[in-house]
């Protein structure tokens, strides 16, 4: 029986109840927001995933992305009524990691869900596994630190993250287009690259 919290973040509270009703029956605990301002103070929880609304009054779905990406490790997916790829791309940038069209179906949400938290189980492959080390080079994820020979490494979230993404991968090399459909963007030279 699944273990994992979700956060969900809507303005209309009836496709909330909806979503809340379904997902408690796959055994997940649920936190819910109607606006963006609550979505950041129950984001602070650490749900393992978040399905975030992208037209909301106030903050909208993008900037609560931002604001939360660096304290959710997890996947947030984008529920939004617009198809239009330009919204798409944005919400991979910003740091989501799926975008699902609205109107859904109940069994298409229920599936991205249960993939996206199977890739996460898979990623840290059991969850006290939250530091990778690699000879000299040492990666903590639950402390987004990187040392090399001892010494702190500094970099951003978004260099954190493509470093995470790819100890996890070894050896396997990645297309920039890759890299953002993971929710890590920011690589504007390089085409592909290899740990």
């Amino acid at each position: 029986m699944a273990t994992e919290t979700i956060l969900i973040v809507d303005d209309e509270e009836e496709i909330v109840s909806f979503i809340q009703d379904a997902l408690e029956d796959e055994g997940y605990e649920i936190l819910t927001a109607f606006d963006g301002e609550r979505a950041i103070i129950e984001a602070a929880k650490k749900p393992d995933l978040v399905l975030l609304d992208v037209m909301m009054d106030g903050l909208d779905g993008f900037e609560v992305c931002e604001h939360i990406r660096p304290v959710v490790r997890g996947p947030i997916l984008f529920l939004s009524a617009c198809q239009d790829e330009t919204d798409r791309v944005k919400g991979l940038v910003v740091g989501g990691d799926d975008y699902i069209v609205k109107p859904f179906s109940l069994s298409e949400l229920k599936a991205r869900v249960h993939a996206h938290l199977r890739r996460e189980r898979r990623k840290i492959d059991g969850k006290d596994k939250t530091e990778l080390q690699f000879d000299r080079l040492t990666i903590d994820y639950k402390g987004r630190s990187v040392r090399l020979n001892g010494i702190d490494v500094e970099l951003t979230s978004k260099q954190f993250s493509i470093v995470w993404f790819l100890s996890l991968h070894r050896g396997q090399v990645f297309s920039r287009t890759h890299i953002y459909i993971n929710g890590f963007g920011g690589l504007k030279r390089m085409e592909t690259i290899q740990l």
